[in-house]
């Protein structure tokens, strides 16, 4: 398997230029990548928590789908194992739609002479991610008042796998 590219490389958000189509002359992207993001909605999501937990992003960035499953599968542990399965409400809130591509390069003997030209490559597809803008929701956690600093800790965990800024704000439902 093909070792990762830093995060740095797809951070900045630019312009999609990719397109699926149902017609094959007219489909840019030969093939789309799965989503390795398993759920989107974990805990018990029928039930209305009086408590809010959300991690924001700080500024305007990529982040690929192995980050967020990396930091559902992270957080989520805690919540499931620290408030049972019930006792929470965990979700996601980007989906990755942008499909991020590579033009690979020769390495090794005279590979310098065989690489040349090729301004604006399309590349190959090789994953997926969620464009953030700053000041969006990354993930939302519903807990009661006594689990605050629970839900906390399993965003700060999630935090610690994204290559951005972010801060967690707490939110008490009112009773109306």
């Amino acid at each position: 398997m093909a070792k990762l590219r830093k995060a740095t490389a797809y951070r900045k958000i630019e312009r999609p230029y990719t397109r699926k189509s149902k017609y094959r002359a007219k489909s840019f992207v030969r093939a789309i990548p799965h989503n390795l993001i398993v759920k989107y909605e974990m805990g018990d999501a029928t039930r209305q928590f009086p408590v809010t937990v959300r991690l924001v992003s700080k500024s305007s960035l990529q982040i690929r789908h192995n980050a967020l499953e990396s930091a559902r599968k992270s957080s989520n542990r805690i919540l499931e194992t620290r408030l049972g399965k019930s006792g929470y409400r965990f979700s996601l809130r980007v989906y990755p739609h942008h499909v991020l591509r590579e033009n690979p390069l020769a390495a090794g003997a005279g590979a310098d002479r065989m690489s040349t030209g090729m301004a604006h490559p399309f590349g190959k597809s090789i994953g997926l991610a969620a464009q953030v803008k700053q000041g969006k929701t990354i993930l939302e956690i519903g807990c009661e008042r006594k689990d605050i600093p629970v839900a906390k800790l399993a965003a700060k965990r999630a935090n610690s796998k994204f290559a951005c800024p972010t801060r967690i704000i707490v939110e008490e439902r009112t009773a109306a």
